[in-house]
Parts: C-alpha cells; sequence; structure tokens
C-alpha cells in the first residue's frame, strides 16, 4: 500500500507504563522499554504510567539513546474509573499536567509493604525514590472534566481501551461522550457508539518487558518528522490522528503494509 506523496509511514505505540505504575513490573524500567519497543520497530513511543510522569525525564533520555522519538503523558482515571491517555510534547509539559492531577487524587499514601512499587528511576534503571501518593486510584474528575482539562493544557486525548470489560467508556458509560479526542484506543473493532466517528488505534498497554510492542499502529506522518521541534511533531501527529491517517493493530497486515521507516 503507497503512502502519500510527502509522508512516510511510522509504527507508532502510545500506551506503556513503567515501574511506576502500581500494576507495572518492577523490571518495566524506562531503559528496558525504549530497548524493547526499538527490537520492535517501533519509532514514536509515548511513556503513560498512572495518573503521574514521574518517570518522564529517564523516559526522555532512554529513548534518545535507542533511536526513538518520545511523547510524554499518563493514563489518567476519571472519577467513574474511565481510562485517558493523555500525551504532551515534552517531558515537562507531561510533569506539569502530572503535579496539576496531584491535587485530584485522594490522600492515599504509597503502601510501604510492596516495596517494589511505584518506583522513579533514572535511566539507567536505578531507584531514585518510592512515590509516596498512589496512583492506582481514581481523580476527583469526572471523564469529561479531565479530557477538558488535559486538552486546555496542550494534551492529544485519546479514551484507553474504549471496548475493555473494565475501565474504559464501554464498561463505565457504555458510550463515548462527545470531547476534544484525538482518537480512541481500542483493543478489536469497536462498535459505532464507541468509535464515534473517531480514528482508532491500538496500544500495548504494556506493563511488563513481555507485552511491549504488542499492539502496535501504523501512522502517516510528514518526512523529516524526526527533525521536528516537539511542539509541532505533536501538532503533526494530532492532524494525522484526526485526518484518518493511522492503521490499528488489527488491520496492518490485512492492509499488506510494507516496512515502516
Amino acid at each position: 500500500m503507497a503512502e502519500m506523496p510527502g509522508r512516510v509511514r511510522v509504527l507508532a505505540d502510545f500506551h506503556n507504563h513503567s515501574c511506576l505504575s502500581p500494576c507495572g513490573s518492577p523490571e518495566q524500567s524506562p531503559a528496558i522499554l525504549a530497548r524493547f519497543a526499538r527490537k520492535k520497530g517501533i519509532n514514536l513511543l509515548a511513556l503513560t504510567d498512572h495518573n503521574s510522569a514521574l518517570n518522564a525525564p529517564a523516559f526522555e533520555e532512554c529513548c534518545r539513546r535507542e533511536g526513538l522519538v518520545p511523547l510524554f503523558g499518563m493514563e489518567a482515571s476519571s472519577r467513574e474509573e474511565v481510562h485517558v491517555l493523555c500525551l504532551f510534547a515534552t517531558a515537562q509539559a507531561a510533569l506539569d499536567f502530572g503535579a496539576e492531577l496531584l491535587g485530584y487524587l485522594p490522600g492515599l499514601p504509597y503502601d510501604s509493604t510492596s516495596p517494589d512499587d511505584q518506583l522513579v528511576v533514572d535511566a539507567e534503571g536505578l531507584l531514585i525514590e518510592r512515590a509516596q501518593h498512589w496512583f492506582g486510584a481514581c481523580l476527583d474528575l469526572g471523564f469529561e472534566d479531565l479530557c477538558s482539562l488535559a486538552h486546555s493544557r496542550g494534551a492529544l486525548v485519546i479514551p484507553a481501551h474504549v471496548d475493555r470489560l473494565y475501565m474504559s467508556v464501554g464498561s463505565q458509560l457504555g458510550f463515548l461522550p462527545s470531547g476534544p479526542y484525538s482518537a480512541v484506543e481500542a483493543l478489536r473493532r469497536p462498535s459505532a457508539s464507541l468509535k464515534a466517528g473517531y480514528t482508532v488505534i491500538t496500544g500495548s498497554d504494556a506493563h511488563e518487558p513481555g507485552a511491549v510492542g504488542r499492539r502496535p499502529f501504523a501512522l502517516s506522518l510528514p518526512e523529516g518528522w524526526r527533525e521536528l521541534e516537539a511542539s509541532v511533531l505533536l501538532e503533526e501527529v494530532g492532524l494525522a490522528l484526526r485526518g484518518g491517517m493511522a492503521v490499528p493493530g488489527w488491520k496492518i497486515k490485512e492492509l499488506s503494509y510494507g516496512a515502516m521507516e
């Protein structure tokens, strides 16, 4: 399948966790995530830990070292237990949004009996600290308010795994309300009420090394996308998603997509 002139196909994955997430494996350092993603041929990679971006600085360094282009964000959880991917251009923007979300998290402390949980690490995987807030809780923000807040802070907003049987718009709301979405993420072909006309992408939702790269998607970006300023790249990613220039994982083989950049 030929690509449009002036554009290239990029293998991307926007849903991944590190050892910072309460449910993430302690082995899933940003270094391991980036290394395994490169081996799977992924070029554009996002880190989306639960309700926090504290491992974003290490992730940025690891991606650059592996030759990957990073996006930064989190998988935020609304009051209704709906998960939402919020993607930013820079690590600092993601950190700032994470700091803002702390004000909406309940005051549940880190469980000191779980020494392998919520690890903030450096680019070598060495421990910096253990996060003192429990990031597995739901924010005191409704789904629509959460999406609006993330969008107002410059994020690309993507409802996560909309067709999953738990912690999704499908399981918690039954439909996708209108909102400032760039796309929706699904495990398989979603129903019309969950797709709602938006571009569908897939994501690995990797919490451990073995799951890295299991559900990437293809995205059409301008030639020279790697050299774009971070904010411009995020804008181009949003335009491509909203323009339907993405192919979910289940379609890549069906369309005989050739090699990615």
